[in-house]
């Protein structure tokens, strides 16, 4: 009997090969490309690349890091730039890179590409973002020699269409531990640990007191924070907002925290330091992911509301300050019966993250 990975086990793979700097294969319909993640290119990958490739190469960046590059992007939510014949690796990461825009301030002109085949590019853009890197990929063309010249290398090789239908449904997942445990300030709980299939991230939901499930339950959606839940930064109001909401539960006595591993609003711990140096230098939240390249939201918070159906709970009281939230989890098939405030304290620090989650993404504070 001959084993193969399913169409999901192939995606996560290609996204971890992106990760570890390895080219991938990306095909749709009768184009096939190779594609390699621009943040953990290797110089002799590119070397090589340039050598066999003289033509046919190009970036691909969103939408929105193209805007800050003063480059147009006519493929709408993303920009494919044709590569100058004397491009190298510090030109690729001087324009992907936003924190190397002071130091390289006159970039381009460059030169973005209109028409033919955009699904490879676009398919590129969602497994960088998916695997928390600079959304920005190195795109080439493949003669039929040079394909069979990757595959027989051992590169791996996948289809567009099965990659985006991946990004469209819920993550595949799966319950895979739960216990007891006492927790400081709200007594008893049980944690019961979800691993989506896609990549093995690990999210947590706590069950706090007498939950019922005939009843609607208080649950905060909550998404990872190391900065604000762990270390105790001022700059934002993750952790203030997660000790507000034990408090709540435990005054009721009951409820739920779903703790998502979404670091950063879904970019990742890396590229939330990248924008944090962004907001450092004059940027709000929104500009700096912008920036960046990413769209101020990257979360999927349909995986927090997949988590509560699969507890066997139909009804929440969401503590929340997002109208956005309750959207999202309401067209997962549950019903929002309340919306419970979920007030800080404002401090000198995050006064203006907070004002602007306000005004540009239509938090009620």
């Amino acid at each position: 009997m001959k084993l193969l990975p399913s169409s999901l086990d192939q995606t996560t793979r290609l996204r971890n090969d992106l990760k570890l700097g390895l080219p991938i294969l990306l095909h749709a319909k009768k184009n096939v490309a190779a594609v390699i993640a621009v943040e953990t290119l290797r110089f002799a990958f590119l070397e090589k690349i340039k050598s066999d490739n003289e033509k046919g190469l190009h970036l691909v960046i969103t939408a929105r890091r193209a805007q800050t590059l003063n480059a147009t992007p006519y493929d709408g939510d993303i920009a494919r730039i044709a590569m100058p014949e004397d491009f190298s690796l510090n030109w690729l990461l001087a324009a992907v890179n936003p924190a190397l825009d002071l130091s390289n301030p006159f970039k381009g002109p460059f030169r973005t590409m209109r028409g033919g085949e955009t699904k490879i590019s676009r398919t590129a853009i969602e497994l960088c973002k998916k695997g928390q890197l600079l959304p920005a990929a190195l795109v080439f063309s493949l003669t039929d020699t040079q394909e069979r010249a990757f595959r027989e290398g051992g590169f791996l090789s996948h289809d567009c269409d099965e990659i985006l239908e991946h990004t469209r449904n819920t993550e595949a997942l799966e319950e895979v531990s739960a216990a007891e445990l006492t927790l400081a300030s709200v007594g008893k709980s049980r944690i019961h640990i979800f691993r989506d299939n896609s990549g093995f991230s690990e999210h947590c939901a706590i069950l706090i007191g007498n939950v019922t499930k005939n009843e609607p339950v208080i649950v905060r959606m909550h998404s990872a924070c190391f900065t604000g839940d762990v270390i105790g930064s001022l700059k934002c109001d993750c952790g203030p907002q997660l000790k507000s909401a034990l408090t709540i539960i435990a005054n009721e006595k009951s409820g739920i925290i779903v703790y998502l591993n979404q670091e950063g609003r879904g970019i990742g711990l890396a590229n939330k330091m990248r924008a944090y140096e962004l907001q450092n230098q004059g940027f709000d939240t929104v500009e700096a992911n912008h920036r960046l390249g990413f769209e101020d939201e990257e979360r999927d918070l349909r995986i927090g509301a997949e988590i509560i159906k699969k507890l066997g709970f139909k009804k929440v009281k969401l503590l929340t300050n997002n109208p956005r939230k309750i959207e999202q989890v309401m067209a997962m098939g549950l019903e929002v019966t309340k919306r419970i405030d979920l007030k800080t304290e404002p401090n000198a620090e995050n006064a203006n993250y907070l004002s602007t989650k306000a005004l540009k993404s239509g938090h009620i504070l």
